[in-house]
């Protein structure tokens, strides 16, 4: 069985976009996992296809109305139980532990990608949907966020990445948890002036893999201080 994404968005042909490129592409080809995209659009009622209207109590922007999206929902993802996700910088922060959890927990994903200045706070709560962010800043749709999210779990599934995932920035458990990934080097091993490091070269791994781990914990101090926390907590455990 693959893992099913199911999308509604106001512009359903962004995707799978990048998604069809290199392996997360072929492993979408092999049926690893499997995407359809649906348009909110088509549930509209009126003649004019609208989707959105102001905000009660004023303010700027629209809000995509409850009853489309409600239609949408029930239609696209009630057929099965997997979690309805809403794109929302308001919503609990992606990271590489959520991603390990959604592709495990379940089958797949539901994704609502919201345009405007949103949806429409009932639908949140009738259909008991998940918020997720990407980060602490807006974009102009939850488009790019879905293609983000996807990317993100569809890479770490079975069969799709060769390299062992437990030396990946972020890794879930292992020596690298809560690291960022050690420099990569490749050939040739000296370019204008700038070499390779000895320690690469010399075919020690005991040696190179303790190498690359400090290397993670130096980058990690330096640039990611709530991760060396993290990563000193988990260490002392």
């Amino acid at each position: 069985m693959s893992w099913d994404v199911k999308i509604l968005s106001l512009f359903p042909h962004l995707f799978p976009g990048p998604l069809s490129e290199s392996v997360i592409g072929n492993a979408l080809k092999q049926g690893i996992w499997s995407l359809e995209a649906f348009d909110i659009r088509k549930y509209a009622t009126d003649k004019h296809r609208t989707v959105d209207d102001t905000p009660y109590g004023g303010g700027s922007g629209l809000v995509i109305k409850p009853d489309v999206l409600g239609y949408a929902i029930e239609d696209c993802f009630l057929k099965n139980n997997n979690p309805v996700i809403y794109l929302s910088p308001r919503g609990k922060k992606l990271d590489q532990a959520m991603a390990h959890r959604l592709i495990n927990d379940d089958n797949g994903i539901n994704l609502l990608c919201g345009r405007f200045e949103g949806i429409d706070e009932r639908i949140i709560n009738k259909y008991c949907i998940i918020e997720i962010s990407i980060g602490d800043y807006v974009l102009s749709s939850g488009d790019l966020a879905a293609l983000v999210l996807i990317d993100a779990c569809a890479r770490l599934l079975p069969g799709v990445i060769d390299r062992s995932a437990e030396e990946e920035s972020l890794a879930v458990g292992g020596a690298f948890e809560y690291l960022l990934e050690y420099p990569h080097y490749t050939k040739p091993a000296e370019w204008k002036g700038l070499k390779v490091p000895e320690i690469l070269l010399s075919g020690n791994h005991a040696k190179i893999n303790a190498w690359r781990l400090e290397e993670a914990k130096k980058k990690t101090e330096q640039t990611r201080p709530d991760l060396w926390e993290l990563y000193n907590k988990g260490a002392k455990k």
